[in-house]
């Protein structure tokens, strides 16, 4: 096994597996590893049979970032690029501020990425297949293709961060738009870093069923449907639903080391959603995981005629992203606040009229209105836009 870096968008099976298999574990020193593990960085070079892997040191994505070089018949045939290039981009260097063995800040690990792609990728042939870690979707980027390989050459032509550029604007390039940065990212650095526990012990340890008394202090993650939810949830429900990128916006609203309930809708759906939440290194700090079906809490509908004819009457909530506000604009005297920021930026939204919440399509809306709505229940009414939002944003 070779680790590329401590990743953080996932928690890795390294350990467990070595653990299993006892197959070596293999990265660079710099990554100051707590598992039992080889190092493997430049010059360094693993053989069998007519096979290569030859390390390069390419700092960038984060300090301890390694590319390792397939050289099959004293040919270079493929690079395995982690997370420094991806098909159509490269890897964010903002993750590893406060996090990982070595801390660097955002512009010197910008400033590194831009020689580690042009001194240790660029200088492989046209003909080397690359294969990154990530493909689309992903928030260690931001610009990434869905295509699994590429090559040098087709890199060379068409990625914008190989393109010839002086160190100044490649990191001015770099640095703008950049997705936001789950909560959770720096603790999967930290579990990576150490290795985390074998998988199937970790949700044994799970506590299943409702408890006798809920502790009102802590977060209620319902995954129910936002129809379901609206209908009846507990005090203190967050709705984040079960469909979209689950674990991602778990780990970006709840906090790492923050004790939270998980609710689903079924048996089955409250196994698949543990199982997500472990994806994360989450599991571990879940309550208690239980099925409803209701609540006594209801959240009332917005009446959508009333709202396009008096906008002014309400606050207006955007929690997309900056990037998003800023390239549609949807209601003008919105307050933009992006979902990761909205609990801890609550004080902001104004109580004196009612407040309606809104994203691009409704996922986001149904957690941040449930969000802002145990926030300021009891000084007025929250409404969730959802999915109506497409008929003003088509406007």
């Amino acid at each position: 096994m070779i680790e590329t870096h401590p990743h953080a968008d996932f928690v890795s099976g390294h350990l467990e597996l070595h653990q299993t298999t006892r197959a070596i574990i293999y990265c660079s020193k710099l990554l100051g590893a707590e598992y039992p593990h080889q190092t493997f960085d430049d010059g360094e070079v693993l053989e069998f049979g007519k096979i290569k892997l030859k390390a390069l040191n390419t700092p960038g994505h984060s300090p301890d970032s390694i590319c390792i070089v397939l050289e099959h018949k004293g040919v270079d045939k493929a690079v395995f690029t982690g997370d420094t290039l991806f098909i159509g981009d490269c890897g964010r260097p903002d993750l590893r501020e406060q996090a990982g063995n070595i801390t660097s800040k955002r512009e010197e690990l910008a400033r590194q990425m831009y020689y580690s792609l042009r001194e240790k990728l660029l200088v492989l042939a046209n003909e080397v297949s690359v294969y990154p870690a990530h493909g689309a979707g992903t928030l260690c980027g931001k610009a990434l293709s869905d295509a699994s390989r590429s090559t040098i050459g087709a890199e060379r032509v068409s990625n914008w961060s190989l393109q010839e550029m002086s160190e100044v604007q490649f990191i001015q390039a770099l640095l703008e738009d950049q997705p936001f940065m789950p909560k959770y990212f720096e603790y999967d650095v930290a579990v990576n870093k150490r290795g985390a526990a074998a998988l199937q012990g970790s949700l044994a340890n799970v506590p299943i069923g409702k408890p006798a008394k809920i502790n009102g202090q802590l977060f209620i993650v319902d995954t129910r449907p936002e129809q379901d939810f609206k209908k009846g949830h507990l005090p203190g429900s967050i709705n984040i639903q079960s469909d979209g990128k689950f674990e991602t916006w778990l780990g970006s609203i709840i906090g790492p080391e923050e004790a939270f309930y998980l609710v689903a809708a079924s048996d089955e759906m409250l196994k698949q959603l543990v199982s997500k939440a472990a994806k994360i290194g989450y599991e571990i700090f879940i309550e208690a995981a239980f099925v409803i079906e209701a609540g006594s809490e209801q959240t009332e509908p917005l009446d959508l005629g009333n709202f396009m004819s008096a906008s002014t009457q309400y606050t207006v909530v955007d929690i997309r992203n900056a990037s998003e506000v800023q390239a549609q604009p949807v209601f003008t005297e919105a307050i933009n606040i992006p979902l990761p920021e909205l609990r801890e930026r609550i004080l902001e939204i104004p109580f004196n009229k009612p407040i309606v919440v809104h994203c691009a399509g409704g996922y986001r809306s149904a957690a941040g209105s449930s969000i802002i709505g145990n926030a300021l229940r009891f000084k007025t009414k929250v409404y969730d836009l959802g999915e109506s939002i497409r008929q003003f944003i088509l406007a």
